[in-house]
């Protein structure tokens, strides 16, 4: 069976614990396995409560006043849900987004429509760090990227790192060899 789409997503979080910590913001980009982009959509995320925390501002930059007019987080995650529609949920580190966007459906019916779309994700992390067996580079995103050539021009802008993510993406496809959707199966990750 040919590969499908893509749906490459990142987040931004108030931190690193699903428990504990927030989405703030979304971006995905929706590519064909040659690369081709297909779709681009971001949104930030509106605090629950107005003295939430944000967490790491001068990594990710988002204050609290950027997330004054932002739609809350049922909206976002209903329109995530129609992006994902038909594609391969992907990301660099894919068991860290897929399992706070799932945490964060948990906290508000109805969970079923994203979460169908969620599992199982393909993780570019995964991919890359295979093609290096005995660990002798760094798998981090900027790092990735530099190696196939991709800028990276905002890190830790949501949509810049799922765009570098997606531009990746095709040339680890291609590094594996991969041709057919069943041999993406061992870069899976699975709740």
């Amino acid at each position: 069976m040919a590969l499908p789409s893509f749906a490459v997503v990142d987040l931004e979080t108030s931190g690193l614990s699903t428990r504990r910590h927030r989405v703030l913001q979304i971006g995905v980009v929706t590519v064909c396995a040659d690369g081709t982009v297909i779709d681009e959509w971001s949104s930030l995320v509106k605090l629950r409560w107005p003295l939430q925390r944000v967490g790491p501002t001068e990594i990710h930059g988002i204050t609290r006043r950027t997330l004054k007019g932002a739609p809350d987080l049922h909206r976002v995650l209903d329109e995530l849900a129609a992006r994902l529609d038909g594609s391969i949920f992907t990301a660099h580190n894919a068991a860290f987004d897929a399992g706070f966007l799932e945490r964060a459906a948990r906290r508000r019916p109805p969970v079923d429509r994203l979460r169908t779309r969620l599992w199982p994700s393909l993780c570019t992390l995964r991919m890359s760090r295979r093609l290096d067996p005995d660990r002798q580079l760094s798998h981090r995103l900027g790092d990735v990227c530099e190696r196939y050539g991709v800028t990276l021009d905002r890190p830790h802008d949501a949509l810049s790192d799922a765009a570098a993510t997606a531009a990746v993406l095709p040339h680890l496809i291609s590094a594996h060899g991969i041709t057919d959707v069943d041999q993406l199966e061992p870069f899976y990750v699975w709740p």
